[in-house]
């Protein structure tokens, strides 16, 4: 079977957008198995917490940063996954993984994000280079308008890192700066479907709006950095550690099933960013 890549054209999208979206990357037996076993994750379940937009609604998920041989771990280190990062990343550096994160907007109550860069995060971690890092977003239910997909300004990873306070237990970019760049550039609701990807650097402005639909947004982000990119502020090796590539069939092969407790989950108490 052939598995798909980012082709030429999608990384020339991606440096002059500072997205890409590859529809149908990952199959529809990929991503069933993926959201049932998601949706019925103990581990993921026990170790989920929320974080309060500034109207008062939730959003959960769950963060840990070593990937193994678990489900999420296949996907994130599957050959298709790596490589096509590897043609995003400012670096000949080997592709590690930064941290993966299962995001759960459930119908009526999922809070929005605001507007942020990852980087305005990452930032505090110490990572020198932001062109040297980028995060995968996997839609295991359609991403709607209407369901809260995520909005990306087009082009605004060209501005360069954007000064970020806080904004409910958020960390929200810089209001003025927003208000400029919506004025100058391009906003993209990144409509999705189950297994389309998108692919986002560490500077765009993204958003999503509060899930007010009737239907569940759950997505796998999976956050990548280059070897190269050490950060002077980050406990977790994970992020200069190379990835252990496995083929892309072993998605579907033998009988991997949840995160387990082995993970090293990220805690609330522990976020700094909601500190």
């Amino acid at each position: 079977m052939n598995y798909p890549r980012l082709t030429t054209q999608q990384v020339a999208d991606f440096e002059r957008d500072g997205y890409v979206i590859a529809r149908r990357f990952f199959n529809a037996d990929e991503i069933n198995r993926l959201y049932e076993v998601a949706t019925t994750d103990d581990a993921l379940s026990q170790h989920a917490y929320g974080v309060v937009d500034q109207l008062g609604r939730q959003s959960k998920l769950a963060l840990w940063f070593t990937p193994g041989d678990n489900l999420y771990g296949r996907l994130t280190r599957s050959r298709r996954m790596v490589e096509s990062v590897a043609m995003l990343l400012d670096s000949d550096a080997p592709v590690c993984h930064f941290h993966s994160k299962l995001m759960m907007k459930e119908p009526r109550v999922g809070g929005a994000w605001e507007w942020h860069q990852d980087y305005g995060y990452w930032y505090k971690n110490e990572f020198l280079f932001p062109d040297q890092m980028v995060s995968v977003m996997v839609a295991l239910n359609a991403a709607t308008i209407e369901n809260g997909c995520l909005q990306v300004i087009k082009g605004s990873h060209k501005m360069g890192r954007v000064e970020h306070g806080f904004a409910g237990e958020q960390v929200g970019a810089d209001a003025t700066m927003v208000e400029n760049a919506l004025k100058t550039m391009e906003l993209v609701y990144a409509e999705l479907q189950p297994g389309d990807t998108l692919f986002f650097h560490s500077n765009i402005l993204h958003r999503s709006d509060a899930n007010l639909s009737d239907k569940p947004r759950w997505s796998f982000i999976s956050a990548y950095n280059a070897q190269s990119n050490v950060p002077y502020n980050e406990k977790s090796t994970a992020c200069i550690t190379p990835i252990d590539v496995l083929p892309d069939e072993a998605l579907l092969e033998g009988d991997a099933t949840g995160v387990g407790d082995e993970r090293d989950f990220l805690s609330k108490e522990a976020d700094v960013t909601l500190k």
